[in-house]
């Protein structure tokens, strides 16, 4: 089973860059958490561009999510909403339709006591516009400085709830798989 981590956030020391880490470390055989090397490297979305010459690390990208069977996408709070290279990305993706049906988990962690609730909910609802299964369980980290040291999470009853929604993922992937069979093993 292999998942694809996605992170919103551009900064060498992010708290939900350390996250994405984490669940990487956390997924065992016959599982594997493949971390994306970074959204920023995506050019700003333009439509003219996306019809006429995608550009190879869109296509790169679009492949990823493609060859997936489940995603975890782990995002800053900016603005009570989720980071514009994240904003930018599934721009990108909307017309590949990769993401169609795919199984998706969502994790934010924030210095704050909102845990980035905004900008999950604001993910949420985007990607189930894209025809993502967005799944219903989360993981929101409030206070995450005192939850995350050396790049990890170091918070044990925080990690085990990121092994849950790990789990939860993977059992999404397995009833996807079986209603469909369609995705990749």
């Amino acid at each position: 089973m292999r998942i694809l981590g996605l992170c919103g956030s551009l900064r060498s020391g992010s708290l939900n860059a350390a996250v994405l880490r984490s669940a990487a470390e956390l997924t065992l055989p016959p599982r594997e958490l493949v971390v994306d090397p970074g959204l920023g490297r995506l050019p700003f979305f333009d439509a003219d561009v996306e019809m006429t010459a995608l550009p190879g690390i869109v296509a790169e990208l679009r492949a990823a999510v493609g060859a997936a069977d489940g995603l975890l996408i782990v995002t800053p709070e900016y603005a009570h909403g989720t980071s514009g290279v994240l904003k930018n990305a599934l721009e990108w993706l909307v017309g590949g339709g990769e993401i169609g049906g795919k199984p998706v988990a969502l994790a934010s962690a924030s210095p704050a006591v909102t845990g980035g609730d905004r900008a999950r909910a604001w993910l949420a609802e985007t990607l189930t516009v894209m025809g993502a299964q967005v799944i219903p369980q989360d993981l929101r980290i409030p206070q995450a400085t005192l939850k995350i040291a050396d790049g990890r999470v170091t918070d044990e009853p925080t990690r085990a709830a990121l092994a849950a929604l790990l789990d939860d993922l993977a059992a999404a992937v397995v009833e996807a798989r079986e209603a469909d069979g369609s995705f990749a093993s």
